[in-house]
C-alpha cells in the first residue's frame, strides 16, 4: 500500500496570531521577537522577508534593512492557545498525526483513499482550520515526510500542493539544495564549494561520494534529495510536565546548600526541556519537612526554557515556601504547561548573552554528557552531606 503523508505548516504563525489581535498589522512588514537592538527576530511577515529579513536575524540588522517594520514583542501564551486549537481540530479529523512543533504537523492518511480521497480530506482539514481559527495554513501531500515538507514550502503562502507517487524525484530536481531538510549553512557552504547548487546535481552523484564527504549524514541527504524517506509519522502525545525531587537520608537546614541543589536540579530540567524542544509556563517548588508535612507553591511565567529565568523563579518560590525553619527531608521542582518550541521561541528574550551561554553549555553536554558542565552554585551542594539520598527522579510524574 502506497503511503499518503501530509505536512501542514501554519504560515508565519506568530505574525498571523498578532494580526488576529491587531488587524492594522495586515499587509505591513511585521517582526516578532526581542524589541531592543540586542534582540533577535523570532518570526517575520512575508512583507518583511521581501527586504531580506529572516528568523534568527539580529533585530538591529532587521531594522536597518526595513526601518518601517513594525516590531512586536510576542506572546507565547496566545501562540500556545492557537496551537492547541489547531491540534484539537486535526486530532478530531484524522486517524494518525504527529506534532513536531508549535506550528507544524505531519498526518498519515495511508489507506484513507479507499474511503475518501486523501487530497480532498487534507483540503477539508485545512479549510476547517482556517474557518475556525482564521489562520493561514499551507500543506502538501506526497508519499513521505521529506517530500511533503519541501512541498509545503513550495505551496506557501497559504496554499496547498500534491506530489503524486512517482513524481517525487522530478519535483525536487530543479530546487535549491537549501530546500532539503538537514542542509544547514555549513553543509550548504560545503556543497556549494563542490559546485553543487541544485538538488538535481545531488541526485546524479553517487551516494558513496556523499557519505565520503559528510559521513552518515551525507547518505541521508542523498536519499532525501532522491525523494526517499521511510520515516514513520509518530503518534502525537503531549507530556504535560517534567519533575525532579531529592530525598535526603539525613534531614538538613543548610539553606545555602539547599539553594545550590535547587540550582543544579533546575539546570538539569531546563536542559531536558531544550533537548526535547519544549518550553514551560508554570514552575512548582515542593518541600517536605522532617515531620513529613509537605508543601508546594507554583507560579505562572512567560514560556521559556532558559536557565536564568527558571532559577530566579525557583529561588523566589523557595524563599516564600520555606517559612517553618525546620529540618527538610525532601525538595522537588516541577515544570508544567509544556508546549513544543525550541530555542527560536526564546528569541523573545532580550538577554542574548544568556541564550548564547545556554547554547554553549548544551553543546558541551550533548558531546560529553549532561554533567560535563554546570554552574558553580549548582554543584556546591556536593561539598555538603547530600551524598546519601534515596534517588534523583526525573520524569513526568506528580510532584
Amino acid at each position: 500500500m502506497q503511503r499518503q503523508i501530509v505536512h501542514i505548516d501554519l504560515d508565519s504563525f506568530f505574525v498571523s496570531v498578532e494580526r488576529l489581535a491587531n488587524p492594522k498589522l495586515i499587509g505591513k512588514p511585521v517582526l516578532v521577537g526581542g524589541t531592543s537592538d540586542r534582540g533577535v527576530v523570532a518570526s517575520c511577515s512575508y512583507e518583511a522577508r521581501a527586504f531580506g529579513i529572516h528568523s534568527a536575524m539580529p533585530m538591529r540588522m532587521a531594522r536597518q534593512l526595513c526601518p518601517e517594520a513594525i516590531i512586536v514583542k510576542g506572546d507565547m501564551g496566545q501562540y500556545g492557545k492557537y496551537s492547541d486549537m489547531v491540534t484539537e481540530i486535526i486530532g478530531g479529523e484524522v486517524p494518525l498525526y504527529e506534532k513536531t512543533s508549535i506550528d507544524e504537523f505531519y498526518i498519515d492518511l495511508t489507506g484513507m483513499d479507499k474511503f475518501f480521497g486523501c487530497y480532498k480530506l487534507a483540503t477539508e482539514v485545512r479549510q476547517k482550520i482556517m474557518k475556525e481559527t482564521n489562520l493561514p495554513i499551507s500543506f502538501a501531500l506526497s508519499t513521505n515526510k521529506t517530500v511533503s515538507k519541501v512541498g509545503t514550502g513550495e505551496a506557501k503562502p497559504n496554499g496547498q500542493k500534491e506530489i503524486p507517487f512517482g513524481t517525487e524525484k522530478g519535483f525536487l530536481a530543479p530546487l535549491s539544495i537549501r530546500k532539503i531538510p538537514m542542509v544547514g549553512e555549513k553543509t550548504y557552504s560545503l556543497l556549494r564549494s563542490m559546485g553543487v547548487m541544485w538538488i538535481r546535481t545531488l541526485q546524479e552523484m553517487p551516494c558513496e561520494l556523499m557519505e565520503g564527504v559528510l559521513g552518515e549524514n551525507g547518505g541521508m541527504i542523498w536519499r532525501k534529495a532522491n525523494g526517499i524517506d521511510n520515516s514513520a509519522v509518530v503518534p502525537y502525545s503531549e507530556r504535560k510536565s517534567i519533575s525532579t525531587e531529592r530525598t535526603f537520608d539525613k534531614d538538613t537546614i543548610d539553606v545555602k546548600a539547599l539553594k545550590g541543589l535547587l540550582i543544579g536540579m533546575t539546570e538539569k530540567l531546563a536542559f531536558q526541556l531544550r533537548s526535547e524542544h519544549k518550553l514551560t509556563a508554570c514552575v512548582t517548588v515542593k518541600i517536605r519537612y522532617s515531620d513529613f508535612n509537605t508543601f508546594t507553591m507554583q507560579a505562572r511565567i512567560p514560556y521559556t526554557s532558559l536557565d536564568h529565568v527558571l532559577m530566579e523563579k525557583v529561588n523566589e518560590l523557595f524563599n516564600k515556601l520555606y517559612q517553618k525553619r525546620m529540618l527538610i527531608r525532601l525538595v522537588g521542582i516541577k515544570f508544567s504547561h509544556l508546549v513544543h518550541g525550541g530555542h527560536q521561541y526564546n528569541l523573545f528574550e532580550e538577554n542574548t548573552a544568556q541564550i548564547q551561554l545556554c547554547e554553549a553549555m548544551d553543546k558541551i553536554r550533548s558531546r560529553y554528557g549532561k554533567d560535563a558542565v554546570n554552574r558553580a552554585a549548582g554543584v556546591s551542594f556536593k561539598q555538603h552531606d547530600f551524598n546519601a539520598f534515596n534517588g534523583l527522579k526525573i520524569g513526568a510524574g506528580k510532584i
